[in-house]
């Protein structure tokens, strides 16, 4: 295969890929409209439906416009031969090529993330300042953008330069020894990402004592789950919208419950959220997926590594010197069909895990409560009723509303 062939079907699968999803989010507009099944009727009364109806307009008329100018300004710099651009501007600042990786990774993520800070302000400022849903402080939007690109420096900036430096040393080995890193990095991640990431932006705090923890602690004690450590999240100060997440694993696993799910809901449906959330410990989703991760991440390395050296990556991106960094750009396009395919599989596992954490806390708890919980957070959150099922399809990670409640009333 030529440089030139495979330039063309680089641009072919961003193209396609650009083209194919545009598509399903033209079938699922056409289902905003839609009448809203019996089982669901009472979750919005009638000026909620007209409202959650033009909020879909307007984010699907938004997401229309942002996704168009990603696809314009990704194919004008594959044109203009942009990566070997920068490629030249890493060159000249060092001759070290773990310093070029991280210069030439660098400039690209800055440049592409100052692109959409406008795009971004735009949608939390006025898209969702209009619907209710903002309580981001304009100096906080800002204060977020900053650490996110200290994160991004510092911590991503090591993982590159890590990953860059097993290939330097062991060349196409490299995927073993970076498969063995981002595993172990993966598990750390799981055991502490909540107590070392998340105070970076958020607050938490221990729940405090009372009905709602009582209720809560008697529900793990009735099931046998350790719950040592409760802690709620000042997610109000960003958006109303709620939330509850269970992460990590032995002595280390922690429930957060965000303020607004607090404020929101009622105990016993706090505490069916929660029932839910065990039941994804008890059969062992967190782990599962956590392995599977780590298979499908090496399968991709693997790939990847017999790719890496092949001058023919750079050269189709108008590069003369075979490089890993102009590599691993050319290999993320060619490969993202497969991640389409893997992505969607684990779409589909995680729909079915989602079945079997509700079944749990129907069986264990209380599925009315649960129910009640699901319609009030698909209500205050404007969610879509009446999604289309191709759409579901391919980027639903949880079944609609509707499925959930037929699952569980049948």
């Amino acid at each position: 295969m030529t440089a030139d062939i495979l330039f063309n079907l680089i641009i072919s699968i961003i193209v396609i890929s650009f083209l194919f999803n545009r598509y399903l989010d033209f079938l699922n507009s056409k289902r905003f409209n839609a009448v809203i099944p019996s089982e669901l009727e009472g979750v919005y009364n009638e000026n909620d439906c007209i409202k959650s109806q033009n909020y879909k307009k307007e984010n699907f008329k938004f997401s229309m416009l942002t996704s168009t100018f990603s696809f314009i300004i990704t194919i004008l710099f594959f044109y203009a031969e942009g990566f070997a651009y920068i490629d030249q501007i890493a060159r000249d600042f060092n001759n070290n090529n773990i310093v070029i990786t991280l210069v030439f990774f660098g400039i690209i993520l800055l440049g592409s993330d100052l692109l959409s800070t406008p795009l971004s302000y735009y949608k939390t400022f006025v898209i969702e300042e209009k619907y209710g849903f903002n309580k981001t402080a304009k100096s906080l939007f800002f204060i977020d953008k900053i650490k996110g690109w200290a994160l991004m420096i510092v911590l991503g900036g090591l993982v590159l330069a890590l990953i860059t430096w097993f290939y330097e040393k062991t060349g196409s080995n490299f995927w073993l020894y970076t498969w063995l890193f981002i595993g172990l990095f993966s598990i750390f991640m799981t055991l502490f990402y909540s107590s070392l990431i998340v105070p970076l932006f958020n607050k938490q705090t221990p729940l405090e004592d009372g009905e709602l923890k009582n209720e809560l602690e008697n529900f793990a004690k009735k099931v046998g789950f350790n719950l040592d450590n409760i802690f709620v999240i000042d997610g109000s100060k960003r958006s109303t919208r709620a939330n509850a997440y269970f992460t990590g694993f032995g002595a280390k696993k922690r429930i957060v419950l965000y303020d607004t799910l607090i404020n929101d809901l009622e105990t016993t449906e706090i505490v069916a959220v929660l029932a839910h959330e065990v039941g994804h410990y008890k059969m062992k989703h967190v782990l599962f997926n956590m392995i599977l991760s780590i298979v499908l991440t090496g399968s991709t390395l693997f790939i990847l590594s017999l790719c890496i050296g092949n001058s023919i990556l750079s050269n189709a991106l108008s590069v003369a010197t075979p490089s890993f960094h102009i590599s691993l750009i050319a290999f993320s396009v060619l490969y993202s069909p497969i991640s389409e395919v893997t992505g969607l599989f684990m779409n589909i596992l995680s729909r079915k895990f989602e079945y079997q954490a509700d079944n749990y806390a129907k069986e264990n708890y209380n599925g009315g409560a649960l129910i009640s919980s699901l319609k009030k957070l698909s209500k205050n959150s404007l969610s879509n009723l009446t999604p289309h099922k191709s759409y579901v399809f391919m980027h639903y990670s949880h079944p609609t509303l509707l499925q959930r409640i037929e699952n569980l009333v049948s």
